[in-house]
C-alpha cells in the first residue's frame, strides 16, 4: 500500500472528530483524489477499500458507501490498472451521499417553526446542514449545544454557528437536563441505524433523549439510508478510544473507559428524518 493510501487509511482511524456522514464524505474525496495522482492497480485498490469498510466499525455509512463503490466495480486482475474506471464510480457514490445529505437536511426544515430553540448534541454534519439551510432561508432560531466531551465536538460546531451569525448557548455534557426546559425541540444526528429498533451515536445522546422524554420535547434523529445497518444492539461494535484522552488519575482500583458510541432505543424518540422524507414513531405516515 503507497504511502498516500495509508495515509487516507490513518486518518480515518484517527479521525475521533467528524460525524459519520462528514467521515464518509472526506473519505471518498480523498480516494478520488489519490486516483486522480497515480495509476492504481485493482489488487491496491481493494486493500484499501477493504481496510476503509473495516476502520470505524460504528460509522457505518462509510462502510456501506464503500460497498456501493465495489458494487461499481469490475473483478479485474491484481495488476490491472482500474484508476480511469474507479474514479467515476467513487465520485457517483460521494454524490449519492451529498444528496441524501441535502435532501435529508430539506425535510427537517418542515419540523422547525421560526423563533425555535433546538438542542442537539456532538457535532453532526447532517444536523449542521439543517442548521445551514435554515440560516440560508433566513428563518430566525438560535441552538443550544453540549460540548460533547471527551472529543469537545461542541466546540468546533459552536463556533461554525457563531460565523453563520446564529445564537448558540454552549453547556456541559452535565448540564443537559437543566437546559432542556429552555429547548423546543431536539435534533442529533446518527452514526448507525440498527436493525432492531434502536440507533448509534456519541454517548450522552441517551440521556438527552431521555431529559427530552422527562421534559415532554420533541427528539427528532436526522439519519439518511446510508446509515442502515443489519446489526443489532447485541452485535454492532461500539468503538472506545484511548483512555488517556481522558485525563484520569492511575490507581491501582481505578478502571478508566472510553466508550465513545451507545446505542439509543427509538421509542424514545419522535422519529426520523432521512432523505426519503420525515417518519414519526410508532410508525407513522411518510410526509
Amino acid at each position: 500500500m503507497d504511502p498516500q493510501a495509508q495515509k487516507i487509511l490513518q486518518q480515518v482511524r484517527d479521525d475521533h472528530q467528524s460525524g459519520a456522514a462528514q467521515l464518509a464524505v472526506q473519505t471518498l474525496a480523498s480516494l478520488c483524489q489519490w486516483l486522480d495522482a497515480k495509476e492504481v492497480g485493482a489488487g491496491e485498490l481493494n486493500d484499501v477499500l477493504t481496510g476503509l469498510h473495516a476502520a470505524r466499525p460504528s460509522m457505518v455509512p462509510l462502510g456501506n458507501a464503500i460497498s456501493r463503490c465495489r458494487q461499481g466495480l469490475e473483478a479485474s486482475t491484481d495488476t490491472t490498472p482500474v484508476s480511469a474506471h474507479a474514479r467515476p464510480v467513487i465520485r457517483q457514490v460521494l454524490q449519492q451521499l451529498q444528496s441524501a445529505q441535502t435532501q435529508t437536511a430539506k425535510h427537517a426544515t418542515e419540523l422547525v417553526s421560526p423563533g425555535a430553540v433546538l438542542m442537539t448534541h456532538s457535532n453532526s454534519s447532517q444536523v449542521f446542514s439543517l442548521f445551514r439551510r435554515l440560516s440560508e432561508q433566513r428563518q430566525s432560531f438560535s441552538v443550544i449545544c453540549t460540548q460533547s466531551s471527551p472529543g469537545n465536538e461542541g466546540f468546533a460546531l459552536a463556533r461554525q454557528l457563531d460565523d453563520l451569525g446564529i445564537g448558540v448557548t454552549l453547556i456541559t455534557d452535565a448540564q443537559l437536563g437543566l437546559f432542556m426546559a429552555q429547548a423546543d425541540m431536539v435534533v442529533c444526528g446518527c452514526d448507525t441505524w440498527l436493525s432492531d429498533g434502536a440507533f448509534v451515536n456519541k454517548s450522552g445522546t441517551y440521556l438527552m433523549a431521555l431529559a427530552a422524554r422527562a421534559q415532554a420535547k420533541p427528539c427528532w434523529v436526522l439519519a439518511d439510508t446510508f446509515k442502515d445497518s443489519s446489526a443489532t444492539s447485541q452485535t454492532v461494535v461500539l468503538e472506545e478510544m484511548p483512555r488517556s484522552e481522558l485525563g484520569a488519575p492511575a490507581g491501582q482500583h481505578i478502571t478508566v473507559r472510553n466508550v465513545y458510541f451507545e446505542t439509543i432505543p427509538t421509542h424514545l424518540l419522535s422519529g426520523r428524518v432521512s432523505e426519503a422524507g420525515v417518519f414519526s414513531f410508532p410508525a407513522g405516515p411518510l410526509r
